[in-house]
This record gives structure tokens, sequence and C-alpha cells, in this order.
């Protein structure tokens, strides 16, 4: 098939190769011209705008930073909605606010263009292993014609719901994962302070209700030390902030989201945005320093 894919940074790069390794002929644009470089040596278009990558595609995904982003992409000048054709299906993967992709998928439909809202988790690592988590909101008939691509990207793909499903899924997964690495972040930090070593608690914690994924794999990652970005703290900083607006338009209090998203707040406001999101630990651990 000819799929257009914009956004080619951290995530979106090893998922458009993904597609191309599968035997699909790629048409790209990007913002920035380096983040091309990858797809040199490969069977992939480069084009001059969102536009002429649409007007070659059947399926066009997009994997950008925000809201914003993506309407700019899709339906702002020489965006896809400008060279998309009835019938097109517009896939967009980033993490957005549920209300802004609702708009998307209404501006979109009115032009006879498919769209679905189709959030990942993951990070880097399950974007690169092909273990990405899809969360799905859609038409069943267009969520039935991306699965087989959705299959070559990620182990986990589920519809959810109507438009902005996707992204009301995407955001119960980061106030669940928000909430759980500052858990492990605090536990830690308890433990060591206590004169404990954390990984002999961690060890035990493991083998009972404690357990988590995020214990496993983010709490060994903060005993290593590992703060090299996966999931990097400025973007959980933004899906909690997604988390926050709605729960204000909806009239909802979440006070584990709110307390965890004040956390990122600070991990951002410390210079530490571009690191992982695991860096909750550094920030607890500074604080214990100063009082110390």
């Amino acid at each position: 098939m000819d799929i257009g894919f914009i956004g080619l940074g951290l995530m979106g790069r090893p998922m458009a190769l993904h597609l191309a390794k599968a035997g699909h002929s790629l048409h790209l644009w990007a913002r920035r011209p380096d983040a091309l470089k990858a797809f040199a040596d490969i069977d992939a278009k480069v084009h001059v705008s969102a536009a002429e990558v649409a007007r070659h595609a059947a399926i066009v995904f997009t994997m950008v930073a925000d809201a914003p982003d993506v309407q700019e992409v899709i339906l702002g000048t020489g965006g896809i909605i400008e060279g998309a054709k009835p019938g097109c299906i517009v896939v967009d993967m980033s993490t957005i606010n549920p209300n802004a992709a609702r708009g998307i998928g209404a501006a979109l439909a009115a032009k006879g263009i498919d769209f679905l809202d189709a959030p990942v988790s993951g990070g880097e690592t399950g974007a690169i292993n092909a273990g990405l988590t899809i969360m799905v909101g859609g038409k069943p008939e267009a969520f039935e014609k991306v699965k087989p691509l959705f299959e070559k990207l990620g182990k986990s793909i589920t519809l959810i719901g109507g438009t902005g499903a996707g992204q009301v899924a995407k955001a119960c997964n980061q106030i669940l994962t928000g909430v759980g690495v500052a858990a492990v972040a605090e536990a830690f930090n308890f433990a060591s302070k206590s004169g404990v070593d954390p990984a002999r608690v961690r060890e035990a914690l493991l083998g009972g209700f404690a357990y988590s994924r995020i214990l496993e794999n983010h709490g060994q990652r903060m005993l290593d030390r590992n703060f090299k970005p996966g999931f990097k703290a400025w973007m959980h900083q933004k899906d909690l902030r997604i988390v926050m607006e709605e729960a204000h338009r909806l009239g909802l209090m979440l006070p584990s989201a709110a307390a965890t998203a004040q956390l990122f707040n600070a991990i951002v406001g410390s210079g530490m945005g571009e690191e992982d999101s695991i860096s909750a630990l550094k920030l607890l651990e500074s604080l214990t320093s100063l009082k110390d």
C-alpha cells in the first residue's frame, strides 16, 4: 500500500520503518529535514507538504507532539485535509485531548475522510520492538482496514469506541502509569533514606500484591540510574495536563492524578524535562537532600 507518515521523531521514526519493512511504500513529510535521514535507503518518497503526502496515500499516519501540532498538520494550510481524497483514512497516533480528536474527526468527516485516533503506550522501546499497545477510537470499518498495519506496530490493539475514545483510554493509561512511577519513586526514596537497600525492597515487593510492571521495569531502571529517555518527562507532564483539563471540563475529582501532575510540573521546572519520566526519583532525592 501507499502509506503516508508524518511525525518522524523518537516514536514515529521506528514505527514508519516497520511499515516500510513490511513492504509498504512510504510517503513522508517532515518539519525537520534531519528527521528524514533514517529513510534515505528505503522505498520512501519525500514530499513538500502534508497535503502532497495525502494526495499519494490511501492511509496517512501522524505522530506529533500535541493537539495544536496535529491540527496544523491535518487541518492547517498545506495540511492533510487539502490533499486527501474521499475514502482516505487519517490515523493520528499522537496523544491529544479527546475533544480535540473529536473536532478533527468531524472536520475530516465533512470531506468524506475517515479518522482514527490511535494513541499508543510502550515508549521508544515499544516502538522499536513493534510491541506498542494501541488504543483506537473511530468507525469499526476504518479500524478493520487499518488493523493489519497496526499489527506491524504493536501487540495489543483494541478498538475502544467512537472518535475520541482512544484518547480517553490513553488518558486513563497516563493516570495509572504516572501515579505508578511516582509511587515507585516515593517507595525507593523512602527505603533509601531509611537506610535500607531499595534493590532488596524491590525484590521482595515483586513477589507480592505490590507487583507491577512499573515496579519491575521502571524500578530496575531507577536502581540502574538509567534516566535516558524512553518517554520524556515533559511528555508525561503534557499528558497529565490533558487529564486535568478533561477532569475540569467534566467536573471530576482526580486527587492522585492531580498530585502526580504537580510532580511532573516540578520535574520539568527543575530542568529534567528531557530525561525519562523516572527522573521523579531524582526530584524526590533532591528535595530530601535539601532537608538534610
